[in-house]
């Protein structure tokens, strides 16, 4: 019988990494609890310049989300992280390198996985890799470390080029109770679509909590599926 090629099982093992874990994103935290009115807002990317704009938007409605920091970030706007707990907010990991999983070496990788901001704070520890993205190897390194991979079920897009009205209106049709809304601190448009989702959200009587409090449940088989399915266009 013939051996297929390590290169091609490697990229197998890519792929499916890919499809599985980032994709249908099959055992990650996912949303919340359907019947519950309650609803979590992420920032991926900060602390930055523009977190005490989205603290501030956070205060006024009396809301309070998690934020998944770098660590660069972190070291440069220590003071912003201790705000940003203060408020209320959670602080959890988002990595050392802005790269995706499948560009980073496995040592690379273990470091960027078993990094957290506060590692002395009671758990959860969630883990949101960027962009999502997964190798071969994710899963296993975040049991290893106890870390929760943490992804989403609602995109703010506010890396696009449109208004902050259009975007809180598109984002709030397809929330849900138990939604995972993900955005980032650092666009210019971020604070004004928080201020606009947040009164949407508080006219349907959704409360707004860190991602733990949801709580958040693992992506099964069939929600997985579905996650296929809404990825590739199907």
């Amino acid at each position: 019988m013939r051996r297929v090629p390590w290169i091609a099982a490697l990229l197998t093992a890519a792929l499916l990494a890919e499809v599985l874990g980032r994709a249908a994103g099959w055992g990650a935290l996912g949303h919340g609890p359907r019947d519950r009115w309650r609803v979590a807002v992420t920032f991926d990317d900060g602390p930055s310049d523009r977190t005490p704009e989205l603290l501030a938007v956070l205060a006024r409605h009396r809301a309070r989300a998690t934020f998944f920091v770098t660590r660069p970030a972190a070291q440069a706007h220590p003071g912003l992280l201790d705000a940003t707990e203060q408020a209320g907010n959670t602080l959890d990991a988002h990595g050392i390198w802005h790269r995706a999983a499948l560009t980073l070496t496995p040592w690379q990788e273990w470091v960027q996985v078993a990094w957290h901001p506060r590692p002395t704070r009671p758990g959860p520890h969630l883990y949101r890799p960027p962009y999502g993205g997964h190798s071969p190897l994710t899963r296993l390194f975040a049991r290893l470390s106890g870390r929760q991979v943490a992804l989403w079920d609602t995109e703010g897009r506010d890396w696009t080029g449109a208004d902050p009205a259009t975007l809180a209106a598109q984002t709030l049709a397809r929330v849900q109770p138990g939604s995972v809304i993900l955005l980032h601190d650092g666009p210019a448009v971020t604070p004004a679509l928080l201020d606009a989702l947040l009164t949407g959200l508080g006219e349907r009587g959704l409360e707004v909590v860190p991602m733990h409090e949801l709580p958040a449940r693992r992506i099964t088989l069939r929600e997985g599926l579905t996650r296929l399915r809404s990825s590739y266009g199907a």
